[in-house]
């Protein structure tokens, strides 16, 4: 437990920090499921902009510092290479 007023402080900020994360990174996953979901199914229109939504999602991550930039490059080539195989059939 927290002795200090400013430890207590330091608490409520690492708890309000620590649900801000929590979102961004719940909706950056669902958004890179709804793409890999939409190139799966082959629906090639809704796999673009699923992809281009879960692209911006990545690089909001990455720049909060919730993920590092390399491996939100990583993810979006894995998607990215993913579509373009399915445009490619």
């Amino acid at each position: 437990m927290a002795n200090t007023k400013s430890a207590r402080k330091a608490v409520r900020q690492s708890e309000r920090r620590h649900m801000r994360n929590r979102a961004t990174m719940s909706s950056m996953r669902t958004f890179v499921k709804k793409a890999r979901t939409a190139i799966e199914t082959g629906v090639e229109t809704g796999a673009e902009d699923a992809v281009r939504q879960a692209i911006v999602a990545l690089d909001k991550a990455a720049k909060k510092g919730l993920i590092h930039r390399n491996n939100a490059a990583r993810r979006k080539s894995r998607l990215m290479r993913r579509l373009n195989a399915l445009k490619a059939q």
